[in-house]
């Protein structure tokens, strides 16, 4: 797909870009490439082939899920301005 300086223009004009016409004409042929490129990709048959998350074949390495620090809620919620029913209280901020 090749882009014209037209449609150079409106998409730096949707983007709100600035361009000399040099500048507009070397984005042209840069966006065009890039164009050219998306379809020959989408022109790759896949088919036959499974979505990967990652491109290589390994298993993540996740940590155990254990508790590591001791329950100090009780500690925490002494030393807090105010608390009730186990909750912190805090001022009204939207009315």
């Amino acid at each position: 797909m090749s882009l014209n300086l037209t449609d150079v223009e409106k998409i730096a004009h949707l983007a709100r870009i600035a361009l000399t016409p040099q500048e507009a004409a070397e984005l042209g042929g840069s966006l065009s490439g890039i164009l050219d490129f998306v379809e020959q990709m989408a022109a790759v048959d896949t088919s036959g082939l499974s979505p990967m998350a990652h491109p290589l074949h390994m298993a993540q390495r996740l940590r155990a899920d254990v508790v590591t620090e001791q329950n100090q809620r009780e500690r925490f919620q002494s030393i807090a301005p105010a608390t009730q029913n186990g909750l912190y209280l805090v001022p009204r901020v939207i009315e």
